[in-house]
């Protein structure tokens, strides 16, 4: 693994006197708001309230689309409500069945299988629900790029709402029929997950038929759930829903939400972003990756706790066994790097490979490569791929260069599916590679590790790990924050959780703090008592009802020669903050 280069932002000591004083915050958390370009006080204020929300008016033409909903409604006609198999899809086709059955619909769903179906609206699909009798087809989290599936539903006599917030096709073509897109709509927050649009369509929905629309609030847990599940940017409404929906999901009655929690070991008192993200939503994944999706929403529908328990040991052992095939698969595709090389894309793929995981393991590859990473599962001489990138690498955009070699594809910029045919996968990945060669520079394939402030042991107590909560939930393009702990030595390392991690003293301008450093294999990753250049992430640890700050270390690397050091500190900020940094260009 490539070692990072630490990055700090310019911070001018006056902009964070300000914030310290206009917003009556620590000089840690000012310079955190500084360096993330919110020195304004009335911009930093508005941030930490999160409390940006938008009318669901601001969706050019959803009246048009609630029309055609109630239209169908009151008529007592079939509305199918077509989903996705991930946890975006779950949650955004479980809020408009609830919302459809509040205002009296005939209505029902159906998530495609990622075995047989593959992702979206399918032509296959189209036909089986126009010969089951829909008469009006919702499609949730899909279908912005189904212009010919679309196409055959209203031959078929269908009527068609498409619901979305995936990129078009390339070609510009859209749908022939109503949308609801944040991007095309005109909406003010243009990356909301399909879920929340879903909920928006919800609001509008209810408000046309007269319902009260606070009753919604209850499924805010759904579009917190989804919106951390889906890695859109955590700024903005998306904010502002997931706190919500944070605190709507710890009260939340939904029986099988209730139970999922109690699977993964969530107590509903605690639950956040992470618990969120790295114990819920992979278990209702889990689902659409091994088995059956519509298990995570039989779960989130039902009302029958005992039926919501059943289903949550189900995810429970779907999601261990993910776990399992995942690290098969990440073993053997490690081994295909090694071989190649060095590349500025990795395409990488295998026979018997599970198309439901593969994306979990690009995913994995992306960060320890810092390279964008395809993985295509192979069977019967066709191939499904998906794919993650690095910030600097739009990977629709390479999809689309080489597109002479696959069949199908679409996604957005991190994150990508296709389908090839195995005979095209050498080529398709030389062009891949060379289309990455082509439009990166040298300083985007090493990673960087931002520094958001700079604090010495004394600041490391209790009262800066809770303030540092204002600027949660944490996400993309809201990451948790990087403290780097100047003049840093490591003391006392001692192996924990079966040998995999270490715990340690950190010593900084005469304070002591308690850290912990994860997948270590047990040991510090510099020698005891040796002069540090370290970044934290400064958290409160709950154990066994008693709580206390806790450093989690992100990176360290020892600090660079006493020449080095002047060199360096001669070149930074003026700032007393910047002056104690080593940080290597």
């Amino acid at each position: 693994m490539q070692r990072p280069r630490f990055e700090i932002a310019p911070c001018p000591s006056e902009d964070v006197a300000r914030l310290q004083r206009e917003l009556g915050v620590s000089r840690a958390l000012a310079q955190v708001l500084v360096r993330r370009g919110l020195e304004e006080p009335a911009r930093a204020r508005a941030f930490l309230a999160a409390d940006e929300e938008h009318h669901h008016a601001a969706f050019a033409g959803i009246g048009e689309a609630v029309q055609m909903i109630l239209e169908h409604a009151r008529a007592g006609r079939r509305i199918t409500i077509h989903g996705d198999y991930d946890v975006d899809g779950v949650c955004s086709t479980a809020i408009l069945v609830r919302a459809l059955r509040a205002i009296g619909a005939d209505v029902d769903s159906y998530l495609p299988d990622r075995a047989s179906d593959g992702y979206g609206l399918g032509a296959a699909t189209v036909r089986r629900l126009a010969a089951r009798g829909t008469q009006l087809l919702v499609s949730v989290d899909c279908a912005i790029t189904a212009v010919e599936e679309v196409e055959l539903a209203r031959e078929l006599g269908m009527a068609v709402l498409v619901t979305d917030h995936h990129s078009p096709r390339a070609d510009g073509r859209l749908p022939r029929a109503p949308i609801v897109h944040p991007a095309l709509c005109g909406y003010p927050c243009v990356e909301l997950c399909a879920t929340a649009v879903a909920y928006k369509l919800a609001q509008a929905l209810f408000e046309a038929a007269g319902r009260d629309v606070g009753e919604l609030e209850q499924d805010l847990d759904l579009v917190a759930l989804a919106t951390i599940a889906d890695v859109v940017a955590l700024t903005g409404e998306n904010r502002t829903l997931v706190r919500r929906g944070l605190r709507a999901l710890a009260a939340t009655r939904k029986p099988g939400l209730r139970a999922l929690m109690g699977a993964a070991r969530v107590d509903p008192s605690h639950v956040n972003e992470r618990s969120v993200a790295f114990a819920l939503a992979p278990r209702i994944n889990a689902a659409g990756r091994m088995y059956r999706a519509d298990a995570g929403l039989e779960l989130i529908l039902t009302e029958d706790p005992e039926r919501a328990a059943q289903i949550a040991a189900e995810l429970d052992r779907a999601n261990a066994e993910r776990r399992q095939v995942e690290t098969r698969i990440r073993y053997e595709a490690e081994a295909q790097i090694a071989q190649m090389g060095e590349r500025g894309a990795y395409v990488l793929a295998g026979e018997g490979w599970h198309a439901g995981v593969i994306g979990i393991v690009a995913a994995r590859l992306v960060e320890r490569h810092n390279r964008p990473v395809v993985l295509i599962a192979l069977e019967g001489g066709r191939g499904r791929g998906s794919g993650r990138s690095i910030g600097a690498f739009d990977l629709l955009a390479g999809l689309n260069a080489c597109s002479e070699h696959l069949l199908a594809h679409g996604g957005h910029r991190a994150a990508a599916g296709l389908e090839i045919d195995g005979a095209c996968v050498q080529a398709f990945a030389a062009a891949m590679s060379a289309h990455a060669e082509g439009v990166l520079e040298p300083g985007d394939l090493t990673a960087v590790e931002r520094v958001d402030a700079v604090v010495g042991g004394d600041e490391l107590g209790m009262e800066l790990a809770e303030e540092l909560q204002a600027l949660a939930p944490f996400g993309r393009a809201n990451p948790g924050v990087s403290l780097m702990v100047a003049d840093a030595t490591f003391h006392d390392g001692r192996a924990m959780g079966e040998g995999k991690h270490v715990r340690f003293t950190v010593q900084s301008r005469g304070a002591r703090a308690r850290a912990v450093a994860f997948g270590t294999g047990g040991t510090l990753p510099v020698e005891d008592g040796q002069p540090v250049e370290a970044t934290f992430t400064l958290e409160v640890n709950e154990w066994r009802g008693v709580s206390e700050p806790r450093l989690v270390l992100r990176q360290a690397i020892a600090a660079p020669s006493p020449i080095e050091a002047a060199r360096l500190g001669q070149a930074a900020d003026e700032s007393e903050d910047e002056l104690v940094l080593f940080a290597l260009p």
